[in-house]
């Protein structure tokens, strides 16, 4: 019997499920950021033309997944499933984008890292033979976050500097067991995308309980997994041409990058963090981006366009993710954080 799992928490997908597509939608001011030349879709008004922000959310979700469809040359009647996840509560948005489709649904939560969590499932699927194309996406909102999580927008509230901002987005990919039909990018023939390995991480509590410390929070757990990965599969760092965490920011991305060096491990060359990629410092967003749409539109935009066209052929991608709850703020329990890894190479 093949053994599909190294060391103590990393799978190994020995059938290498292809990333055959990929999309990214996101807000106004995330198009003003460094990112922008990314990004499939930026929006003109974060409303998206709808009476709700939850609504917006969900037609942002929706749209991010019909572009990567359409990036991949599928139908979403050549969908097996798709596994989504968001913030809000009973994960709305990916809900009723499900409803609209029509395709079969596995909800997620993993809060911030959600992206990463669909894809390894998504690639268990397809590694294990049970499915053929698969969808992974994950959305935010800054309104939708701010009104179930802190305060609403009406109430003005002053941030301090280690504070985040949610990303208004989505990122959306298409795993398949078939490689994609060959395409050229710039004159050359661009790569193939396969996920060779995924580390599950655990829950680390550092017993924080600040929300306007959430890279603080979700640090540990980065390092953790990272080490984990490491381990696992006895690789450097300089295997991968980038490492890349999702939204802590950039108080969170000094954290990981001291705690690693403690035990002499040196990430400095390869290392970086959606969130503290996500805005200029100018665009008054404190320690930087967060949310499950932060990780998802820089994976399904940033990274996905550069390792077709071979620019990054090795990527560890790591989100991460704050999981605490309305209720559990309320009465005081500390902020548990969680960071999954997935192993992407262009071949």
């Amino acid at each position: 019997m093949q053994i599909n799992r190294i060391g103590k928490q990393t799978f190994v997908f020995h059938n290498e499920p292809n990333i055959i597509g990929a999309a990214a939608v996101v807000g106004k001011k995330e198009g003003q950021g460094p990112m922008k030349k990314w990004f499939d879709v930026i929006l003109k008004d974060d409303s998206y033309g709808e009476k709700t922000w939850e609504k917006s959310e969900s037609k942002i979700l929706k749209k991010a997944i019909l572009l990567a469809l359409e990036n991949a040359g599928k139908t979403k009647e050549q969908i097996d499933a798709i596994l989504s996840g968001d913030l809000i509560n009973q994960l709305m948005s990916s809900s009723f984008m499900a409803r609209d489709l029509q395709i079969p649904f596995l909800g997620l939560y993993g809060a911030c890292s959600t992206m990463t969590e669909s894809l390894i499932l998504g690639a268990v699927l397809i590694d294990g033979g049970y499915a053929q194309n698969i969808i992974a996406a994950a959305s935010s909102h800054y309104c939708t976050a701010e009104r179930q999580f802190r305060m609403p927008l009406e109430h003005g509230n002053q941030r301090p500097p280690s504070a985040q901002w949610t990303v208004t987005g989505a990122g959306s990919m298409i795993l398949s067991n078939q490689i994609r039909s060959q395409q050229m990018i710039a004159g050359e023939p661009a790569k193939n995308l396969v996920v060779t390995h995924a580390t599950v991480g655990k829950i680390v509590d550092a017993g924080i309980k600040d929300v306007n410390q959430m890279g603080a929070a979700m640090a540990p757990a980065t390092v953790d997994t990272i080490m984990q990965h490491l381990k696992d599969t006895g690789r450097e760092p300089s295997y991968y041409d980038v490492i890349l965490s999702g939204d802590l920011g950039m108080v969170g991305k000094k954290i990981v990058k001291d705690l690693l060096l403690k035990e002499n491990i040196d990430v400095s060359t390869v290392y970086d963090d959606c969130g503290a990629m996500m805005y200029e410092k100018e665009q008054d967003a404190h320690s930087g981006g967060s949310g499950c749409g932060c990780s998802a539109s820089i994976f399904s935009g940033h990274i996905f366009k550069e390792m077709r066209q071979g620019k990054i052929r090795k990527a560890l991608l790591i989100s991460t993710g704050a999981l605490l709850s309305t209720i559990s703020s309320q009465q005081g329990e500390s902020i548990p954080g969680i960071a999954h890894a997935v192993a992407v190479e262009g071949k």
